[in-house]
C-alpha cells in the first residue's frame, strides 16, 4: 500500500508520490531535520521481508553514495522505519530524458551537451570499478544544470565496492525480477548483444547502451524496436539502425560515425571507454572541422566540389587536345623525381609515410619553436597542415583504410582520425619505437632491440607479446 501524505520514516516526512521506479516506490519528503526536500525511495513489504534483498537494497546505497559527480544523482542517507526500508535522495526538478523525448528528437546542441555529461558519469562509474548496465532515458534526468545519471539498481561492481552481497541479480530497483547468474539483465531495448547472450557485462556493455541514447536523443525514435520481444532481440543482433543522417539530417555526419562505433555488435569494435565518447562529443561539439557539418551542408559542398570538378575536366581535356596539335616529338621522358617541401613555418621534416589509398602524405616535423607533431597533406597538393592532438608524436604510421595515423608520445600508443578528432590512447608503449597496422586491426610495435615486438587491437587494450626475444645468447 502506498505511504500517506504525513507518514514519518525516521526525519523525513511523506509529502508526496512521485512514481515507482522498477520495485521502487519513489515520494517526495522532506527532512525535518536539515529543512530540506529529498526524494525517498521505499522497498515494498514483499521484497523487505528478505534479507538477501534488503541487502542488495543497502548495496545499491553504498554504490551511488561513493560517487561525488555533478551527473550523478546523490544518495543523502540509508535506513528503516518498522518494516519500511528506504533510501534518501536529492530531489531533482525537472524531466525525465524519456519524458522529454515523448516531445521529438532533442536539438543537437543538447545532444552533445547532454551526451557529454551522461558519458562523464559513466566514466566516474567505470574507473571506480561499476557498470550500470541498465542506462535508458528513464534513468536520466534533465534538471536545470544538466544531466543527471541515476537508478543503478543493477550496477554490478566490478572493483573494490563489490561486496558479498553479490551482483545484484535480484537487485531492489530493476524493472523486474530477474533469475541467477546469467540471466538477462536490463531493459532490452538498450541492451548489447552480449548481455542477450547471457556473457557478463563490462563497461563497453554501458557504451552501447549511452549509443542507443544518444541514437534516440538525435533522432526521436529507438535504434532498436520490435513488434514482438523475439522480433526486438533478432533487430539487436542481426541489424542496424536507421542512418542518423536519414531520419535527422541537419546531425553532424560526425556524430552519426561515434554513434555507429559505440554500436558495434562485437564488444572488441567497439569504442571501448566512455572518457573516449566524452572526448569525440566535446569536439564535436567544439566545431571540429568538416567533419561537423550537417549532411544538407555536407552535400551541397560536395555538389560545387563536383560541379567545379567537372569543369575543371572539360577545361583540361580542351587543353589537351590544343597541345597535341602543337607536340613535336621529344625525347624518351625522364623518371619523376618526388620532393617533399618542408612549409614555412617549419624547420625540419623526417619519416614521410604515404597512405595505403595513396591520397595523403604524413610526415614528422618541428616547427620554428621547437615542437614536434605530425604533418598531413594531399598528395595533389603543396599544402601541408598540422595534424591537432599530436605534440610530441613520433614514427606515425597508417591504417590499412587510411582513416587513421597511429603513433607514440608520453609512453602510449595513440590513433587520431585524420579528418579530425582527439587523439585516442590504445595501449602503453613506453619503448614504442615503430609499428604496423594490419588489416586485420591488429597492431605491431617494437621498442628496442632488446625487446619483443608487441601486439595490441586497434581498438585498445594491453600489449602483449608478440615475439620472444632469446635472451640465453
Amino acid at each position: 500500500m502506498p505511504l500517506q501524505t504525513g507518514t514519518k520514516l525516521g526525519t523525513y516526512e511523506i509529502l508526496a508520490p512521485l512514481g515507482a521506479g522498477g520495485m521502487g516506490e519513489v515520494y517526495r519528503a522532506r527532512d525535518t531535520r536539515l529543512g530540506r526536500e529529498v526524494a525517498v525511495k521505499v522497498l515494498p513489504k514483499d521484497l523487505a521481508s528478505t534479507p538477501e534483498i534488503r541487502a542488495r537494497f543497502e548495496r545499491e546505497a553504498r554504490l551511488i553514495s561513493s560517487f561525488n559527480h555533478p551527473n550523478i544523482c546523490t544518495v543523502h542517507d540509508v535506513g528503516h522505519e518498522g518494516d519500511d526500508f528506504y533510501l534518501v535522495m536529492e530531489l531533482i526538478e525537472g524531466q525525465s530524458l524519456a519524458d522529454r523525448l515523448l516531445q521529438g528528437p532533442l536539438p543537437t546542441a543538447d545532444v552533445l551537451r547532454y551526451g557529454i555529461q551522461i558519458a562523464d558519469a559513466l566514466d566516474k562509474a567505470h574507473r571506480a570499478g561499476i557498470v550500470h548496465r541498465d542506462l535508458k532515458p528513464g534513468n536520466v534526468m534533465l534538471a536545470k544544470n544538466g544531466a543527471k545519471l541515476l537508478d543503478f539498481g543493477l550496477a554490478r561492481g566490478t572493483g573494490p565496492v563489490e561486496t558479498a552481497a553479490g551482483s545484484g541479480a535480484h537487485s531492489p530497483t530493476m524493472s523486474r525480477p530477474l533469475t541467477a547468474e546469467g540471466s538477462i539483465v536490463g531493459t532490452f531495448q538498450y541492451m548489447a548483444p552480449e548481455q542477450l547472450e547471457g556473457h557478463e557485462a563490462d563497461a563497453r556493455t554501458d557504451i552501447w547502451a549511452l549509443g542507443c541514447v544518444l541514437y534516440e536523443m538525435a533522432t526521436g525514435k529507438r535504434a532498436f524496436e520490435g513488434k514482438s520481444q523475439a522480433s526486438l532481440i533478432s533487430a539487436i543482433m542481426s541489424k542496424d539502425p536507421a542512418p542518423i543522417s536519414q531520419l535527422a539530417p541537419m546531425n553532424p555526419p560526425a556524430l552519426e560515425r561515434l554513434v555507429k562505433a559505440c554500436l558495434a555488435k562485437d564488444p572488441e569494435e567497439r569504442i571501448q571507454t566512455a572518457h573516449d565518447v566524452k572526448l569525440q562529443l566535446q569536439w564535436i561539439l567544439e566545431g571540429g572541422s568538416q567533419a561537423g557539418v550537417a549532411a544538407p551542408v555536407a552535400a551541397r559542398r560536395k555538389s560545387r566540389e563536383r560541379l567545379a570538378w567537372l569543369a575543371l575536366g572539360a577545361m583540361t581535356v580542351v587543353a589537351v587536345i590544343l597541345a597535341a596539335a602543337a607536340l613535336k616529338p621529344k625525347p624518351a621522358s625522364r623518371p619523376v623525381i618526388f620532393e617533399l617541401t618542408p612549409p614555412a613555418q617549419v624547420r625540419a621534416i623526417d619519416l614521410p609515410r604515404i597512405s595505403p589509398d595513396g591520397r595523403r602524405l604524413a610526415f614528422n616535423a618541428i616547427d620554428s619553436l621547437g615542437t614536434q607533431s605530425i604533418w598531413v597533406r594531399q598528395m595533389n597538393s603543396l599544402d601541408a597542415q598540422r595534424l591537432p592532438g599530436t605534440e610530441g608524436a613520433s614514427r606515425p604510421f597508417w591504417s590499412p583504410d587510411s582513416r587513421f595515423l597511429a603513433f607514440f608520445t608520453g609512453g602510449k600508443l595513440y590513433k587520431i582520425d585524420v579528418a579530425g578528432g582527439p587523439p585516442i590512447a590504445i595501449c602503453d608503449a613506453p619503448r614504442g619505437a615503430d609499428g604496423s597496422w594490419g588489416t586485420r586491426n591488429v597492431i605491431l610495435f617494437d621498442g628496442t632491440s632488446a625487446d619483443s615486438v608487441q601486439k595490441v587491437s586497434a581498438a585498445g587494450g594491453i600489449a602483449t607479446g608478440a615475439t620472444r626475444v632469446d635472451r640465453a645468447n
